[in-house]
């Protein structure tokens, strides 16, 4: 059985149409669930940077958290520049949440246990981590591959 010309012309114009809503579709979830985060992580810094403001003091872990909510934020819009994830950063955010942590225990005990040790064993594992990727994307560098990325 032969396919008509008109029908395949239609058949062609069909996908092409497609896949024009299709990728206005998918970008526009994108953008959008890039703008809810990024908005969930400003919401979030503010009422924590208002808990300090009320506490009249801000101690270290609180300092770190508002790190960890730039990080996030950067995160954010480098994806939101290049497409890609930038792993690198959700080590960072990670070291940051576990140093903020080991502070916290050690605030709070004042003794030395396992688990500052486990700690700052994942602290240095996610240090060693960070190198290897370093590493990898400069030795090995993907075409599409910015600075940004790994």
């Amino acid at each position: 059985m032969q396919k008509l010309p008109q029908a395949d012309a239609l058949d062609h114009k069909l996908k092409g149409y497609s896949n024009i809503i299709g990728n206005f579709l998918v970008d526009g979830f994108h953008y959008l669930a890039l703008f809810a985060i990024g908005a969930s992580i400003v919401w979030s810094a503010v009422f924590a940077f208002i808990g300090m403001t009320e506490k009249t003091h801000a101690g270290i872990e609180d300092i770190l958290l508002l790190f960890i909510y730039l990080e996030l934020g950067a995160m954010v819009g480098i994806y939101f520049k290049t497409n890609h994830m930038p792993v690198r950063f959700l080590i960072y955010v990670a070291v940051t949440a576990l140093t903020r942590m080991l502070l916290v225990k050690i605030q709070a005990h004042h003794e030395p246990d396992n688990g500052i040790i486990l700690i700052s064993g994942a602290i240095l594992l996610l240090a060693i981590a960070t190198l290897v990727f370093r590493y990898g994307s400069s030795k090995f560098p993907s075409a599409k591959m910015n600075d940004h990325s790994a």
